[in-house]
Parts: C-alpha cells; structure tokens; sequence
C-alpha cells in the first residue's frame, strides 16, 4: 500500500511539472492521471535501460578479465 501512495504522490508532483514544463491545461485529475502513468512508465524505461546496461557492463568486465588473463599469461608462461 504504501508504495502505491508514493506512486500517487510522486505521480501528481510529475504531472504538475510536465504540464506546467510543457504548457497544457488540465484539471487536477487529468494532471495525476498523467503523471501517475508517466511515472509507471518512466520506471519501466528505466528499469529496461538499466538491465541491457547491466549485460553490457558484465560482457566488457568479462572482455576486459579475459585479456588480462591473456596477458599475463603471454607475460609469464608462454615466454
């Protein structure tokens, strides 16, 4: 429950922004209405972003980890 609260309240103070930010008329219902789904939608789009980031920075780390096993193995053993 609570977190639809903070849903409901972050939700209006975003469609009273974006509505002001983008310079449209609406009644206050309309506004956390907006804002509400913007929010939901916003997090989603963020949550995607972050996992594809997410693989994107575990497949460098594992490039990055292979080569410098490579390295040292060039370095020391394969000499």
């Amino acid at each position: 429950m609570p977190m639809i609260l903070f849903l409901v309240v972050i939700g209006a103070a975003a469609g009273f922004f974006a509505t002001r930010l983008m310079r449209v008329e609406a009644d206050v219902p309309t506004t956390v209405v907006i804002g509400v789904a913007g929010a939901v939608l916003g997090w989603l789009i963020l949550r995607f972003v972050l996992s594809i980031s997410g693989w994107v920075v575990v497949a460098a780390a594992a490039v990055g980890g292979a080569m410098a096993l490579i390295w040292l193995w060039k370095t020391y053993i394969a000499k």
